[in-house]
């Protein structure tokens, strides 16, 4: 991997790290449908102004079902459902389950597609259960009556995300990546506005909080797709997966440094697990040379 992509996969850590900071201080003002909704109608627009600019074309007639499904599966109900966690649980316990998807997607891709589960895929799953078994016993942080419905929900997402991905391999046709990424999101946040008159915000809507949820959707959306797509063209998706083994420990450190969240060791004791167990069962080590194009 050359210099250039090992930094964009630094900054895309970064930037999905600190997304789960921007939803646990967005969420209690906003409310987690209107939190989800506005970070995916803002930068799906945004990134089909960016298709018209550079010409790109998502082929909206051909691919508008699968872009429908995408976006309900893997960025409306996932968004909700950490957005509403993040109202519950500290935004570094949210990431570290995140980091939980491609486990799911194994498990997904077993029955789905008859991808078999072999014994090193297996072992994987059962480390990374193992992992979020740990972290859901945070030891010194002060937890709620909510706490296990936030957890549940956490990974809840996490199966959404290892659906949808199962579901691109095998409905994604000729969809292009960067088409899925723009268009999904559209769709999802047309999905959500029918929720929001029962899920109103909860606070004042403050200038600052305006521009708060303009980053975090044209940041922690729109550019983190840009940055994920391109890295996909440059070293294989399976490469670029590595994202998922950084975003917990950008996670934390945002956490403790912006929100003053505090790190257990079960915290690092489950991540370590959760990312070993993913390293099994992607079989991380044996890169994808394959270059594909969006």
């Amino acid at each position: 991997m050359r210099t250039s992509d090992t930094l964009r996969l630094l900054v895309l850590a970064g930037i999905w790290g600190g997304s789960f900071i921007f939803m646990r201080v967005l969420a209690p003002v906003l409310g987690p449908v209107l939190t989800a909704n506005l970070r995916l109608l803002i930068a799906g627009i945004a990134l089909l102004l960016y298709f018209r600019a550079v010409k790109f074309d998502p082929e909206w007639g051909r691919f508008w079902k699968q872009y429908l499904v995408i976006g309900g599966v893997n960025s409306a109900l996932p968004f909700f459902l950490f957005s509403w966690a993040a109202l519950h649980i500290p935004a570094s316990l949210s990431v570290i389950l995140n980091s939980a998807s491609p486990l799911f997607a194994a498990v997904f891709a077993a029955v789905w597609l008859g991808d078999p589960l072999t014994i090193r895929k297996v072992t994987g799953l059962l480390i990374g259960a193992a992992g979020v078994v740990v972290v859901m016993r945070p030891g010194q942080i002060e937890t709620t009556p909510m706490f296990g419905w936030a957890i549940a929900a956490c990974i809840l997402a996490a199966a959404c995300y290892g659906f949808a991905a199962t579901y691109i391999k095998k409905h994604g046709g000729g969809a292009k990546p960067m088409g899925i990424a723009g268009c999904s999101q559209v769709m999802a946040g047309l999905l959500l506005i029918p929720a929001i008159p029962f899920a109103p915000a909860r606070g004042e809507m403050t200038f600052t909080m305006v521009v708060l949820v303009v980053i975090f959707a044209l940041l922690c959306s729109a550019v983190a797709y840009l940055l994920y797509y391109r890295l996909i063209v440059d070293v294989g998706a399976t490469q670029a997966l590595t994202v998922t083994f950084l975003m917990p420990a950008f996670g934390m450190i945002w956490g403790a440094t912006i929100l003053s969240e505090s790190i257990t060791a079960s915290m690092i004791v489950g991540t370590a697990l959760i990312l070993l167990g993913t390293s099994l069962v992607l079989n991380i080590l044996r890169f994808n040379r394959a270059r594909p194009t969006i």
